[in-house]
């Protein structure tokens, strides 16, 4: 039973359960479904099909007199249970068969469904060009997850049948079929072909899929199974790009997980308005026509890489090994999630992988803090579409590392390997996980499952290090925060067995004697660390540890390997040395924001060195925004360096970070990157964004040698000049010079601008980001402007496009206007997808919140600005003097 649906108190955390949450059951079976058939005719310009639905049942108990299937807005036309018709209701959402003979243990039911469909809302989709986009491929595709199998056919529609399928369709030339299993026939009718498919190994209903187009078909291999990549015509040499290394990732999860690729072929299908990132069918998946990479898009993209493991690691964590209830998706996701993480182990390098998990946690943590705070299982929801979210995808992944790092490797693959051999072609809980684990390796982690999985939140860690030099003690005092003080047997307690690493830097040695050439003057061969594991349970505990020579550094949960957020309260001088000598990069960068905390000549210095020095990229991207938060003109100097990275991400972060300085210099170097561009689309983005946000709030004080605020139309202009000469790929430099439009909050100019490119016509990404932009840029707006903002957001919230609600939703979150809050109403009750539902009712808590005292506090916190800026001058000199003092 989910704790929080009758536990009120969440932790000042708001809860996961909306009004009219309740539990989930699977339903009672009827028998096993063992085929499905579907026989289907297209109507593509009409966006319909007719066709049959077959379903051979082995019924599990006698005398079943009524069955009861998932059919949603179908035209139903007739039900046969084996070939002899039978009475049927249909409410629009459940087909009850009366079956005229009742079933008996043993004896197999043919049962065929006769239907048509017609301009489906879900589960199928018909893409075709119109007057607006005449450039739209002609494509059909399917998406079943969660429970949209129904709307396309009538099944038995949740997970937990397993049964085998196949699919005919007849499609007109010179379009293709691909679905799952293997292609047995293909007959030409006229202008017409028929693709007849077979999947020979169970799997779920949400997992059947039908892709129609146009493509382009690539073909590859592994192990004599056939890889192919089909991509709409003239995008051959984007989808060798973005999908070659399929094969040789197909190997490396058939070796990690013990069990070789389990289907008679992999084909990923890139498709048009797709509604997710990809989608794991069973040996088809479907994917996103967004990844395909060009050559500059892959300077600094690995997501495709990420998005292309992540749903292969699907077809044995999802398809193979099928999960009983949603509520247990987090198996499948988790997995697949931290799938990424091993890749990027296995491809790059172990600091790389560390680096990945870094940020997944991240993104959990950023839905905990902001979002709701829930057990990663639970099956109190509206509908299971809603458990999709960051704590069973990154908070999963982190669960399986933490279940890695207890076992070690060698026994962590055995328990993998153990629980997918157990239940391939089956379906499991998260029970099944625990008892593979102790089977394979005796041990039992039902206490780490307990604290991580089953219920909510994770530990909020305050560290501080003393030194008793006479006693040679080395102080630590950890602090649980996340719980309230004074209640240690609280069940927001954690009792985790915890490393502490004290690190000894070896004596340095000039870079020039080990022939080894380097930015720093110089580089030590390596630091070692001296562990102790030490029970963290209560509230609060001091640890004391002796040791010889007083440490450089101190390193928490060494390895980082528990999901956590830590604060370190330790010296500089300790913190500086962690960032230089940490062999962790995530230590290295818990110590860079400590350090800027701290603040000051001494951090700045630190943090300029290492954003030259350290050498993992993803550090130095800490390093560039932790630099930022540091109210010192010399904090600029140290950041500027970084421009000249030759690492696209790096330059990326050095870039956003100079939001935080609203000065000429930043302003001067921005709009040089704007005019002479960057050989990453991401790093001109977030130039225009960031020119954007630099001179709409015009500069706090000036340089004497330079001129004063930039004039706005002057900036304008720029953008204006981006959105006109660099279209492009997925159009993210234009988006980014949206972005940096609707930080003009006051500017009419701005706002017309943005209104122009939410147009039908203009491309689907540059409007979707326009869309979003309208609630930013709304907050300053005159009232007359804000009612054309809501007018176009009401227009907008109609049309039915998945990806153009969600963003109308994203919009209207930003704005400060009761109205938003009707407009976002009427969104949630006439959407036909859940989570449009949940995210149009979020957002009317933000607005509600927006609301009220929000106006008097934003002029606050603008003056509040203004000041904090002129007073960083002050303090800019004053440490320049003493700096020349000393």
């Amino acid at each position: 039973m989910s704790q929080s649906y009758f536990d009120t108190d969440n932790n000042g955390h708001k809860p996961f359960e909306l009004p009219g949450a309740r539990p989930h059951y699977n339903p009672d079976r009827p028998g096993q479904v063992e085929h499905i058939f579907l026989d289907l005719s297209l109507d593509i310009p009409k966006q319909s099909y007719q066709g049959s639905c077959s379903i051979r049942l082995l019924p599990i108990r006698n005398g079943i007199d009524r069955l009861t299937l998932d059919a949603v807005n179908l035209n139903i036309k007739s039900v046969q249970v084996d070939e002899v018709p039978q009475n049927y209701d249909y409410d629009g959402e459940q087909l009850s068969i009366q079956l005229s003979q009742p079933t008996q243990i043993g004896k197999r039911l043919l049962i065929a469904i006769a239907y048509s469909v017609a301009k489906p809302q879900r589960g199928i989709y018909f893409i075709q060009p119109d007057k607006h986009y005449p450039n739209k491929p002609t494509q059909v595709w399917t998406q079943g997850e969660d429970e949209d199998s129904r709307f396309w056919f009538p099944c038995f529609d949740y997970p937990g049948q397993l049964s085998t399928s196949e699919i005919r369709v007849r499609v007109p030339n010179p379009l293709v079929a691909i679905s799952n299993g293997e292609l047995i026939d293909t007959t030409e009718d006229g202008d017409y072909k028929v693709y007849h498919w077979l999947q020979q190994q169970v799997h779920p209903t949400y997992l059947m899929t039908l892709a129609v187009g146009d493509f382009a078909e690539i073909r590859d291999e592994w192990n004599g199974k056939a890889v192919t990549y089909y991509v709409e015509k003239g995008r051959e040499e984007d989808a060798k790009r973005s999908m070659e290394k399929t094969p040789r990732m197909i190997e490396f999860l058939s070796q990690k997980y013990g069990y070789p690729y389990p289907f008679p072929k992999y084909a990923q299908v890139c498709v048009d308005d797709f509604i997710f990132g990809g989608m794991e069918n069973t040996s088809t998946t479907l994917l996103t026509d967004r990844c395909l990479l060009d050559e500059r898009a892959a300077l600094d993209n690995r997501n495709t890489e990420s998005l292309v493991v992540h749903e292969l690691a699907h077809q044995w964590f999802g398809d193979l090994v099928v999960i009983k209830h949603w509520s247990h998706a987090w198996i499948k996701e988790g997995m697949a999630s931290y799938s990424e993480v091993m890749w990027t182990e296995q491809e790059y390098s172990l600091e790389e992988a560390a680096y990945y998990r870094l940020l997944e946690a991240r993104r959990y943590l950023s839905e905990d803090s902001s979002r709701y705070r829930r057990p990663m299982v639970t099956h109190v929801y509206r509908e299971a579409i809603e458990l999709y979210d960051r704590h069973i995808y990154e908070k999963g992944s982190c669960v399986y590392h933490m279940i890695r790092a207890q076992l070690g490797d060698e026994l962590f693959w055995q328990a993998i390997q153990t629980f997918v051999q157990d239940n391939a072609h089956k379906t499991v809980e998260t029970v099944d996980l625990l008892r593979a684990i102790e089977k394979a390796t005796g041990r039992n982690l039902l206490f780490l499952f307990d604290q991580y999985v089953y219920r909510g939140g994770h530990p909020d860690f305050k560290v501080a290090y003393s030194w008793d030099g006479d006693a040679n003690l080395a102080k630590i005092t950890v602090t649980q925060t996340q719980a309230d003080e004074g209640k240690n047997g609280s069940k927001d307690l954690f009792d985790l067995k915890i490393p502490i690493g004290f690190g000894y830097t070896q004596q340095e040695v000039k870079s020039e004697e080990l022939g080894v050439k380097n930015n720093s003057k110089l580089i030590t061969p390596n630091s070692q660390l001296k562990t102790f594991t030490v029970r963290v349970n209560e509230r609060e505990q001091s640890f004391y540890f002796p040791l010889e020579n007083k440490p450089q550094f101190i390193s928490f949960d060494v390895g980082n390997n528990y999901l956590k957020t830590v604060v370190l309260e330790y010296p500089i001088a300790e913190l500086k040395a962690q960032l230089e000598f940490d062999p962790d990069p995530i230590s290295r960068s818990y110590a860079a924001a400590a350090l800027a905390k701290k603040g000051g000549l001494e951090a700045i210095i630190a943090l300029s060195a290492s954003l030259k020095n350290d050498p993992l990229w993803g550090v130095r991207v800490e390093v560039a925004k932790q630099l930022a938060q540091i109210n010192l003109d010399q904090a600029f100097d140290g950041l500027i360096a970084g421009l000249k990275d030759k690492n696209a991400y790096v330059r990326r972060a050095v870039v956003e970070a100079l939001t935080q300085f609203k000065t000429a210099e930043s302003y001067k170097v921005v709009r040089g990157l704007v005019q002479k561009g960057d050989p990453s689309y991401y790093v001109e983005a977030a130039a225009s964004r960031v020119i954007g946000a630099i001179s709409a709030r015009g500069f706090a004080y000036a340089s004497s040698n330079l001129e004063e605020k930039p004039k706005e139309d002057k900036v304008l202009k720029l953008l204006k000049g981006v959105l006109e000469e660099k279209a492009g790929w997925n159009e993210v430099v234009r988006s980014g010079a949206i972005a940096g439009l609707s930080e003009f909050k006051t500017s009419e100019a701005a706002l017309n601008l943005l209104i122009e490119y939410t147009k039908l016509g203009v491309p689907q990404p540059l409007r979707l980001a326009t869309i979003r932009a309208l609630g930013k840029i709304s907050v300053g707006q005159s009232p007359a402007n804000l009612e054309r903002i809501l007018e176009k957001l009401t227009e907008l919230a109609k049309e039915s496009f998945f990806l153009t609600q969600v963003s109308v939703a994203a919009a209207l979150g930003q704005m400060e206007t009761p109205k938003a809050v009707g407009i976002l109403r009427s969104l949630a009750e006439q959407t036909a997808d859940g989570r449009v539902r949940r995210s149009a009712e979020e957002e009317i808590s933000k607005v509600q919140k927006n609301i009220g005292s929000e106006k008097t506090l934003r002029q606050l916190r603008e003056d509040f600005d203004q000041l904090k800026q002129q007073n960083q001058e002050l303090r800019s000199r004053l440490e320049n003097l003493e700096a020349k003092s000393k």
